[in-house]
C-alpha cells in the first residue's frame, strides 16, 4: 500500500514538473517579442533560480572537490546551452516546433552511444530514432522547402545536442557509490551557468524598462514581472525540484513516459495562449517525434547479452538506475527547457 502512495505521488510530481517545463516558453516569447534578447532572458531565469537555491550550494559545497568536471560540463551543456539555443530558437519559430526538434535528443544519443562507444543498440531504440527523424521532417513541413526558419531549426538542434552532453554526462557521473545528490548538481549547473551566461549575455546591456511594463500574450497585456516570476519559481525551481523528487519514486520507463508530455504541454499552451496553431501534418509529425523518443528512452533488449542501448543498463539512452543525477525526467528539459532545461 505504501508503495502505491509513493508511486501515485511520484506520478503526481512528475506530472506538476512536466507542466511546469513546458511552460517556460511559453512564458519568455513575449518576453522576448517585447523586446528582450533571448540571452537576457535566459540569464533572468537563471540568475533567479541559481539566488533561490543557493543554500543547496553551500549544502552540498564538497562537490566542487568531488565531482569539478562534472559540475562544470552541466553547467555549461545543461543550463547554459540547452537554455541559450532553446530561447534562441523560440525568438525564430513557434514554441512547439522547438520543443519539438529538442526532443530529437533521446534519439541522437542512441548515436553517440552507436557511434561513438560503439556498443549495440537495440531495433526497437533505433526504430524511435527513425521515427523522431521522420516526424521532425513534417512537424518542420519539409516539402514546402523548409516552411520555417532555417537559423531557428539549427538552433532548436543545437539545443538538442547540448542535451545529449546532458544524458552522456548523467552516465558517466551519476553512477557508483560517489553519486552526487541530484538536487547538489542542479543548484551548481545554475550557478557556473549563470556565470557563463554573465559574459555572453552581458544583462548590464539589458533594457530593463521592458521589466517595469507590460507583455503582449496574444494581445493580452501581461506584467513583464509576472511572467518573470513564473519563469523563475515554476518553470526552472519548481521544475527541476518536483523532478527530482518523482524519478526517485518512479521507475524510468514510467518517467521517461511522463517527460514527453512536456512538449505536448508547451504546444497546447502555445495554441491556447499565444495563439500558436499548427497545422494537422504537423501535429501528426509531433506525435511521432514523441512516440519515437518515447521509444528510443524505454526500449528494452530481448537478452541481456551485455549494456545494450536502450536496455535498462544503458543510462546514456536514457534508462539509468533510479539514482543517476538528472534522470529522464529531468532531462527533458530540462535544464530543458529543456532542460531539459527548457
Amino acid at each position: 500500500m505504501r508503495k502505491l502512495v509513493g508511486s501515485n505521488t511520484g506520478l503526481g510530481l512528475a506530472l506538476v514538473s512536466a507542466f511546469a517545463f513546458g511552460s517556460s516558453g511559453v512564458a519568455a516569447k513575449p518576453l522576448i517579442d517585447a523586446g528582450l534578447d533571448p540571452l537576457h532572458v535566459v540569464w533572468l531565469r537563471v540568475a533567479g533560480a541559481a539566488l533561490v537555491m543557493l543554500p543547496l550550494v553551500w549544502r552540498h559545497r564538497d562537490l566542487l572537490i568531488r565531482k569539478p568536471a562534472l559540475l562544470a560540463g552541466f553547467g555549461l551543456l545543461a543550463v547554459a546551452g540547452v537554455q541559450a539555443f532553446y530561447f534562441a530558437a523560440l525568438s525564430r519559430i513557434p514554441v512547439g516546433v522547438a520543443l519539438l526538434v529538442e526532443y530529437l535528443a533521446p534519439a541522437l544519443v542512441l548515436g553517440w552511444v552507436r557511434f561513438v562507444q560503439r556498443r549495440q543498440v537495440t531495433r526497437a531504440a533505433a526504430l524511435g530514432a527513425v521515427l523522431a527523424a521522420g516526424g521532425l521532417a513534417c512537424v518542420v513541413e519539409v516539402w514546402t522547402g523548409l516552411g520555417f526558419d532555417a537559423v531557428g531549426i539549427l538552433l532548436a538542434l543545437c539545443a538538442a545536442f547540448c542535451q545529449v552532453g546532458y544524458f552522456v554526462l548523467s552516465d558517466q557521473g551519476g553512477d557508483g557509490e560517489d553519486a552526487p545528490d541530484p538536487l547538489g548538481v542542479i543548484a551548481y549547473a545554475l550557478v557556473i551557468g549563470v556565470l557563463v551566461l554573465t559574459v555572453i549575455a552581458r544583462p548590464w546591456t539589458m533594457d530593463w524598462a521592458v521589466l517595469a511594463g507590460d507583455a503582449r500574450m496574444d494581445g493580452t497585456a501581461v506584467p513583464a514581472g509576472l511572467l518573470i516570476g513564473w519563469i523563475v519559481l515554476i518553470a526552472t525551481v519548481l521544475a527541476y525540484v518536483t523532478g527530482v523528487v518523482s524519478v526517485r519514486r518512479l521507475s524510468p520507463q514510467v518517467a521517461g513516459v511522463v517527460a514527453c508530455l512536456e512538449a505536448v504541454i508547451a504546444t497546447a499552451l502555445a495554441w491556447v495562449l499565444l495563439g500558436e496553431h499548427l497545422s494537422a501534418p504537423q501535429i501528426a509529425g509531433g506525435a511521432v517525434v514523441l512516440a519515437g523518443a518515447l521509444i528510443a528512452q524505454s526500449s528494452t533488449p530481448k537478452a541481456p547479452s551485455g549494456p545494450v542501448a536502450g536496455g535498462p543498463d544503458s543510462g546514456a539512452a536514457g534508462t539509468a538506475p533510479r539514482d543517476r543525477v538528472p534522470e529522464d525526467a529531468v532531462a527533458g528539459n530540462r535544464l530543458s527547457e529543456g532542460v531539459t532545461a527548457t
